[in-house]
């Protein structure tokens, strides 16, 4: 094998590994996790866990007591906290809206016409918790879901560009007497 022969070959071989070193550092950037059983409820509570200074989440269905009771305990840390929920999580029976409003979380919820169905959380603009995973137990024990943990700066900036678009458009959320459940 002539030197040129060489050269052409470490290159051809060097070209080759791009796609599995890009592959390999987004796969630092990226977690994967599927329902029923997989985790997702216990990723997310983990995530809420280590959060210093600000959660942001919007969010079809929120009716887990582990997720809401977490992020009670962010709050109690100092963390800021902002939840934007579809206007049916006002009143829903298990919904953690009032839950959440009477521990001084500010909560607000959507006006439009259609749902407000995103799944969606930015915290402390590091990390993006996404995916069709609703907060909830049925989605946690039953439903065939995805959750993805992502790490990525430009697809947080673009999710938090979208809070902050449905945060300033939603309505505040008030305690009123009936629906929802502790």
């Amino acid at each position: 094998m002539n030197n040129k022969t060489l050269t052409v070959a470490c290159a051809i071989f060097l070209l080759s590994l791009i796609p599995l070193l890009v592959f390999a550092d987004n796969a630092d950037n990226a977690k994967v996790l599927f329902s029923p059983n997989g985790g997702c409820q216990q990723a997310i509570v983990n995530e809420i866990g280590r959060a210093t200074k600000s959660i942001d989440i919007a969010m079809y269905y929120l009716t887990s007591r582990e997720i809401a009771q977490e992020l009670v305990k962010a709050k109690e840390r100092g963390v800021t906290i902002r939840i934007f929920l579809d206007q049916n999580q006002e009143n829903a029976s298990y919904s953690k809206s009032r839950y959440l409003i009477k521990r001084s979380i500010e909560v607000r919820f959507y006006i439009g016409k259609v749902l407000m169905h995103n799944k969606f959380a930015i915290i402390d603009n590091k990390v993006l918790i996404t995916g069709s995973f609703n907060w909830t137990p049925t989605a946690d024990k039953e439903n065939q879901e995805n959750l993805l943990i992502l790490t990525d700066k430009d697809l947080i900036k673009k999710y938090s560009e979208r809070f902050e678009l449905l945060w300033k458009n939603g309505r505040k959320g008030e305690l009123k007497e009936g629906g929802g459940e502790e």
